[in-house]
This record gives C-alpha cells, sequence and structure tokens, in this order.
C-alpha cells in the first residue's frame, strides 16, 4: 500500500465503521415451558411472575463495532437455550440491548432509557470502559445491579463506592503484569513500544506491563485516541525508538490500523496484543476490509500469525472441549449466522455466569439479593481461572493464560496464571475448568 493509500484508509475507516453490522436484535426468543411458576410473583421491577427483563449497551455500530456487536447476540442465543429448557426458576430472560456505538454520551441516553422506560431489572455486560464509567454513578444511585461489565477497567472493582457493579473478565492490570511477565521472560532485554487506548483500559494495561517490564526496557509509550483513526505519527515513534516488540492494548480496529500502518512504513515488530483486540477471525476481517477501503489487497490470516496474546476461556482450536461443543449448538440453534470466535464465546460465557447468579438470587429475586448472590458466590463454568467475588471484591477473573495465534484461533501456551492488580505474585492455576452441564444449563 502506498501512504497515500493509509491516509485513504485512515480517513474512510470511520464511515466504513459506523455501518459496519448493522443492529442486533433485543428481546426474548426461544420456546420451553415456565414449569415453576406457580409459586413466582413480580418480586421487583423487571421481574414478574413468567418473566427477568435485563439491558445492556452495546456498540452495535461505530468504530468498536467490529467483533463486538456479535456479543450481545450471542448471550441472547445463550438466554434463549436456557429459556427454551424452562428458564431460571420457571422464568425466561428478555434481554434487551440497544445501540451506543461506542459513544460515552449516547451510552447515558440508552441506560437511562433501559432503567426508567424498560425499567429493567438490572444491567448485565454494559460494554467499554470509556462508555460505562459514564453510568457507573447513575446505576449505583438508583441501586441498578450493574453485573459483568464487559471491560477489565480497575474502575469496577470498588464495592464501597459503587455496590452495584461487577466486573467480570481478567482486569487490564492483571492481564498486564500476565503479558509484562512473559515478555520480561521471553524477550529478556530487548526493547519494547507500548501502544494503548488513551483511557484507563489502556492507562490499566500499561500499569500492569510496567509491574513486570523493566523501565529500562520500554523505549516508548504512545497514547491513541479512539476518535481518531490518523495513527501514522504514533507509529513512527514506535519505529523510531528502536524498538523490536510492541505491546498493543486496543480495539481491534486499531489493532488493524497499527498492522496495516506498520507495514506501510516496513516496520515488522513482534507484536503482542492483549485478549480485546487480538480476535484472529474479527482481526484477519479488519485487515482485508481497511486494506480494501485503501484500495489494496492483503491475506489477513497470514498476517495475524505469530501474534502473541492471551484468553481466560477455551480456544475454539479445541473442538473436543465441551464447552466449544455446547456453544456451537447454542450458535448452531439460535444465531445460526455467527462464528464461534473469541466474542461469541466471551457473550455465552458472561451469559452462563449471568444465569448462575440468577439462580441463586432465589424464587423470587429482588435487586438487592442478585447482587448479594454474586458477592456469595463460587461460581464456576468455563472461564479457565476462578473469579474474585466477595462482599470485598467485585473483580471477575484473576488471570489468563497467554498463547499464539495459529490459524484463525489462538493455541495456548504453558499453564493459566493468576495474580491481583497489586504486588502480588503471579502464579500457575492448574485447577481445570468443568465439564460443561449435558443440557447446558447451570445447576444452580
Amino acid at each position: 500500500m502506498s501512504k497515500t493509500s493509509v491516509r485513504v484508509l485512515a480517513a474512510a475507516s470511520v464511515l466504513a465503521l459506523a455501518a459496519a453490522c448493522g443492529s442486533g436484535s433485543s428481546g426474548s426468543g426461544g420456546g420451553g415451558s415456565s414449569s415453576n411458576s406457580g409459586g413466582n410473583t413480580a418480586s421487583a421491577p423487571g421481574v414478574t411472575a413468567t418473566t427477568v427483563t435485563i439491558g445492556s449497551h452495546q456498540p452495535l455500530t461505530g468504530i468498536a463495532a467490529p467483533g463486538y456487536s456479535e456479543i450481545a447476540p450471542a448471550s441472547k442465543a445463550y438466554f434463549d437455550w436456557v429459556n427454551a429448557h424452562g428458564g431460571v426458576n420457571g422464568r425466561k430472560i428478555i434481554y434487551k440491548y440497544l445501540d451506543d456505538a461506542y459513544d460515552p454520551s449516547k451510552t447515558v441516553n440508552v441506560v437511562k432509557q433501559l432503567v426508567v422506560q424498560d425499567k429493567v431489572f438490572g444491567i448485565f455486560n454494559g460494554l467499554g470502559t470509556p462508555t460505562h464509567e459514564q453510568v457507573l454513578n447513575f446505576l449505583n444511585s438508583q441501586q441498578i445491579p450493574d453485573l459483568f461489565v464487559a471491560s477489565g477497567c480497575l474502575c469496577w472493582n470498588q464495592p464501597s463506592k459503587y455496590p452495584e457493579t461487577f466486573g467480570w473478565q481478567p482486569d487490564y492490570t492483571v492481564e498486564g503484569k500476565i503479558l509484562g511477565k512473559y515478555i520480561a521472560d521471553k524477550f529478556h532485554g530487548q526493547k519494547i513500544a507500548i501502544f494503548a487506548q488513551n483511557d484507563d483500559f489502556g492507562k490499566n494495561g500499561v500499569k500492569g506491563l510496567q509491574d513486570e517490564v523493566p523501565a529500562s526496557q520500554i523505549a516508548t509509550t504512545q497514547y491513541y485516541d479512539p476518535t481518531n483513526t490518523t495513527i501514522t505519527p504514533l507509529v513512527q515513534k514506535l519505529q523510531n525508538s528502536g524498538a523490536k516488540v510492541v505491546v498493543s492494548f486496543s480495539v481491534p480496529a486499531f489493532t488493524a490500523l497499527l498492522m496495516l500502518t506498520s507495514g506501510e512504513l516496513h516496520f515488522a515488530p513482534q507484536l503482542v496484543v492483549s485478549n480485546v483486540g487480538s480476535d484472529p477471525i474479527t482481526l484477519s476481517g479488519l485487515l482485508e476490509s481497511f486494506a480494501k477501503q485503501g484500495g489494496a489487497t492483503v491475506n489477513g490470516q497470514q498476517l495475524i500469525q505469530g501474534i502473541i496474546t492471551d484468553g481466560y476461556l477455551p480456544s475454539s482450536a479445541d473442538p473436543s472441549n465441551s464447552w466449544i461443543k455446547l456453544f456451537k449448538k447454542v450458535l448452531a440453534k439460535y444465531d445460526p449466522k455467527a462464528p464461534l470466535d473469541g466474542n461469541t464465546e466471551y457473550g455465552m460465557a458472561a451469559a452462563y455466569t449471568f444465569v448462575q447468579a440468577l439462580q441463586a438470587a432465589g424464587q423470587n429475586p429482588t435487586r438487592q439479593s442478585l447482587v448479594q448472590a454474586v458477592e456469595q458466590s463460587h461460581f464456576t463454568g468455563p472461564a479457565l481461572v476462578p473469579f474474585a467475588y466477595s462482599s470485598s471484591s467485585h473483580a471477575g477473573m484473576t488471570g489468563t493464560q497467554m498463547g499464539v495465534i495459529h490459524g484463525l484461533s489462538v493455541h495456548y501456551t504453558g499453564q493459566p496464571e493468576t495474580t491481583d492488580d497489586g504486588n502480588g505474585p503471579i502464579t500457575p492455576y492448574t485447577t481445570a475448568p468443568p465439564t460443561a452441564p449435558a443440557n447446558g444449563v447451570p445447576t444452580g
């Protein structure tokens, strides 16, 4: 690609992404009877004798839509699966997710609509660090359960300030520490550069990385603005630093832009990309789409080979895994056009945890009983590492596992590792996840 092509690409990508993926469906689906509804009452807003209505804000369009717009439909597909097996305590789950286009100002309006007009029981898996930060105070002041935010920001784990809010995935500092330990071991003494989103997502990740990588190895740190796709000056600084390794805390669109711009500058470092920006199918498709907009043709799958990344759910490269088998069945029945990739797996796995929480909240759940159920939980499921939930911790998973992209999937190496967001050690975690339940529904 020519330099002109990259400039055209950067200018055009926002318009292309704004139209990407359209909008997702919402509402309830699936069949099945509500066999336990006889003793059920309308115990809380959003809860009737036969239904529980929850809501979410999601980037169905805009810069974060590629890949991420798959998450909520996949969650809904899993809820539909549960509904078809009798629901939770005789109630079907109705999932309403609205588009905020990864725009914080729109997130506020979307969430207020869900709470005030739609009167949802709680917010589930609201996606994005800069977006969800804008509704934290509102949700907590209204005592709305705010479960399993789709972001690894440290900010979700503040139970005294935000008692309704819980993370789900590993926080970015935990992830950054584990990435940093791997880099310090494998690339000892080599210069590395950091490319990160200029918000708590990127800064939390950089903090974890700096805990493990000696300062003398970090040649430069460049932060990108997610509203500005012109990143050539930033990539030039990465290149001029002399770094042989670039660590990226980026959403998929900016991972793709980083790779294409680096190629244009004949800059070929080893890439280490945090989990949120490295889904192989999403990234391969974005590379080909963006290159085409710039008048070039690339093989996206070929370009992503060898990227170092990490994960905390079973690899789709293991078709014998019971969770992968279950998720394939769910998608085939309720979201058949979607691929089984990191995004759809994420959506279904998070939905599985929500079903566990709703089961534990009791026959006639209240908002308070739902929050208490998570705090008192010992949830297991497809996650490779345990959750940290307690009355004093609203953090999600406690670690991750390193891997490398081969083909269109991540192949894990070594063992999952756990740590904290402070000075705690990084330790191997050797307990395997349980087998998926035969009917795909938690046993409670």
